[in-house]
This record gives C-alpha cells, sequence and structure tokens, in this order.
C-alpha cells in the first residue's frame, strides 16, 4: 500500500471515531497526477446527497504531460462505497451531527483508495489539550531515552 496523500490537519483539527475504505471515480490523467502525488486534501470534505457519497473541494493537480483535454482540479468526484456504509453515515451524520472528513489518497493493488472517517470537530480547548498532552509523552520520552542511554 502506497500513499499517496494525507490529510495531517485531519488529526489536529477533529475527533475521529469510525474508518472506512472507498474507491472513488477518478479520470485518466487525474490518476496519473495522483499517482504523482499532487493531491491536496486540507479543506476538503464528503457529502452525501440522493444515496451517493461525493469528495468536495479536494484539488488534484492537472498533469503536466496532458494535451488540452485536462481536467478541473477542484471539481466533485463519486465515492464508491456498498449501499449499506452510505446508509451507516447517513444515519451517524444526522443523528450524532458527525461529518466525514478524507484522511488518505493511498493505492491498493494499482487502484486508488480513499481512507474516509466519520469525525467530529475540536473545540479550541480540545486542541490545547492534545498539544499538551503530545508536548508531555514527547518529554518523557526524550527523558527516558537520556536516562538509560548507554555510555
Amino acid at each position: 500500500m502506497k500513499v499517496l496523500a494525507t490529510n495531517r490537519k485531519a488529526y489536529h483539527d477533529f475527533e475521529i471515531f469510525e474508518k472506512f475504505e472507498a474507491g472513488i471515480s477518478l479520470l485518466g490523467t487525474e490518476v496519473k497526477s495522483a499517482k504523482n502525488g499532487k493531491i491536496n486534501l486540507k479543506d476538503s470534505h464528503v457529502k452525501v446527497k440522493n444515496g451517493e457519497a461525493f469528495l468536495i473541494n479536494c484539488h488534484i493537480s492537472p498533469y503536466t504531460q496532458a494535451n488540452i483535454e485536462n481536467h478541473d482540479p477542484t471539481r466533485t468526484r463519486k465515492l464508491l462505497l456498498h449501499k449499506r456504509e452510505i446508509n451507516k453515515l447517513m444515519g451517524k451524520i444526522n443523528e450524532k451531527g458527525l461529518t466525514i472528513i478524507p484522511l488518505k489518497f493511498y493505492l491498493k493493488n494499482n487502484l486508488v483508495k480513499l481512507e474516509i472517517a466519520l469525525a467530529r470537530g475540536k473545540k479550541l480547548h480540545d486542541k490545547r489539550e492534545t498539544i499538551k498532552r503530545k508536548d508531555m509523552e514527547r518529554d518523557i520520552n526524550r527523558d527516558l531515552k537520556n536516562k538509560y542511554k548507554i555510555r
């Protein structure tokens, strides 16, 4: 499994509950550009309309060696999920006020896949608490490493 792009801000801005793997409907030039790693997932999200899931605002740069008929970089792309997965996602979104965000693009058996997650946005105090906890863990690990260092 080769990871093509990750949404690094997702774990900072959102609390992740459940992850799903989805196929994605791409054009030929989008696949080539994605395999080159020209993907930005920063402000993208997933919407469910009429029983279908769509990836919105994901930027896949135009392929440089393509001709005039290149793709639109931020077009809406259809996600390929089973009906029961879409129904599960719709139920959780309506019930708990959650949202669906993309976490990473990757290749699996030479197919481009997208990992999406049910998530809830963090408040500012939650973000501060997470940063504080990570700093403390880093300090503890650094101290343990220095304490048991072989001289």
